[in-house]
């Protein structure tokens, strides 16, 4: 058995798409993953499975809640890298995000970030992640509204250092 991360996009924000974390524990559960666990309700899971599910958690998800959201699965060592790779640090969880990419992108325009950005937000695109660092949040930061202008054709979700953390323990209790 394999260790797995997924992190669901856009469930349980504003009241749509909603995805109580205990069901879907038992959703899966039932549907052959094992030692399923999840973390805030915006859509963090860490289970095993002997290989990496494609679509299966999606179709679930659409057959039991009726809509499929995208999720993105990492492995451990994908986890990891992400976590080693980021060139930021600080002891404010919340000024460090991890967007997590579909793939890698074909175009990648830094001008419109650079525009956009506040003098103290930094960012870096490393393979398949953009980090940000945001050390006054993200809130009203005019950078992240337009992340996914600046790398067209992409589809990301984003997690911030304290997520990053907390499933990287979570992977660790295995």
């Amino acid at each position: 058995m394999e260790t797995w991360i997924a992190l669901l996009r856009g469930i349980n924000v504003g009241g749509k798409h909603i995805v109580p974390m205990k069901e879907l524990k038992q959703l899966m559960e039932s549907n052959g993953f094992s030692n399923v666990r999840t973390y805030i309700q915006s859509g963090n899971v860490v289970f095993e499975s002997p290989q990496r599910p494609l679509d299966q958690i999606g179709q679930l998800i659409e057959k039991k809640f009726g809509f499929m959201p995208y999720i993105f699965v990492l492995g451990r060592d994908e986890l990891m890298t992400a976590l080693a790779n980021c060139p930021y640090e600080s002891d404010q969880g919340k000024t460090i995000h991890y967007f997590f990419l579909d793939k890698e992108p074909e175009i990648f325009d830094e001008a419109l970030l650079d525009s956009l950005k506040a003098d103290s937000e930094r960012y870096i695109l490393i393979e398949k992640v953009f980090y940000l660092y945001a050390p006054e949040g993200i809130g009203r930061s005019k950078l992240v509204e337009k992340i996914g202008k600046a790398l067209p054709g992409v589809t990301m979700t984003a997690r911030n250092l304290n997520t990053i953390n907390k499933l990287v323990e979570m992977v660790g209790e295995g």
